[in-house]
């Protein structure tokens, strides 16, 4: 009989491999001033592109295997249902949160509560619609209390997010927040040390601003998340 660890780690290895992640990159290292764009490997896909017209059946598949997750315990006891992820499947731009709250687990969708709404403002005001973008977080349950993710967590639910943007393939990533800043780029800074830097992961670039809900907490700090969307946007073509 495998031992517990090694029977953990088999079981980790199928989950991932479920959700097609056929490789674990390693974590760069952060040593020194970093450059202006900053490049993380994603893993690899098992081929090269996911065809268009297929991207919306990968992603059901997806969603399903997501639906029968119980790799956190305590999140599938407590989740009233999974939430995956909403929008176009070939978005060119992807908004990357940290995990659903009590409206969004009553509801099945990402971002429909107060940060949802403001988040919809400033897609709005980048005009843009919400149809137009993909919508996701980091974990795709509730954390009780709506606590921040731990970081077994944020491990379990990487195979599904990695294999949710290999498959839409956007050219932009947004992450709201220092949760999904962190979790993406595999980094330890803080959301204002990562704020005004372009990165890139995989074939994406990344930026990185405040999380709608730390605008209901400070509204001081729209002014520095509309200075991302502004950069965001020239980067894409498009004066606001």
């Amino acid at each position: 009989m495998a031992a517990p660890d090694a029977r953990a780690l088999r079981q980790r290895l199928e989950s991932l491999e479920a959700a097609g992640v056929l490789q674990i990159p390693r974590a760069a290292g952060h040593a020194g001033a970093p450059p202006l764009v900053q490049a993380v490997p994603a893993p690899a896909l098992a081929s090269a592109t996911v065809e268009e017209g297929g991207r919306a059946a990968v992603l059901q598949v997806l969603a399903e295997q997501v639906m029968g997750c119980t790799q956190c315990a305590e999140l599938a006891s407590t989740r009233t249902q999974t939430v995956f992820g909403v929008g176009r499947v070939d978005a060119r731009i992807c908004f990357f949160g940290e995990a659903p709250g009590a409206d969004e687990d009553a509801s099945g969708e990402p971002f429909v509560g107060p940060a949802g709404q403001l988040l919809t403002k400033i897609i709005e005001a980048c005009r843009l619609r919400r149809e137009d973008v993909y919508i996701l977080n980091v974990l795709k349950c509730r954390p009780p209390g709506n606590r921040t993710p731990l970081p077994d967590e944020v491990a379990n639910c990487r195979g599904y997010f990695e294999r949710q943007f290999q498959v839409i393939a956007p050219a932009y990533i947004c992450c709201l927040g220092a949760t999904a800043a962190k979790a993406l780029l595999q980094t330890d800074e803080s959301i204002g040390r990562l704020r005004k830097r372009w990165f890139t992961y995989g074939s994406a670039k990344v930026i990185c601003t405040y999380h709608p809900s730390y605008l209901l907490r400070n509204p001081e700090a729209k002014r520095d998340v509309w200075d991302d969307m502004k950069a965001m946007m020239a980067d894409m073509g498009v004066d606001l």
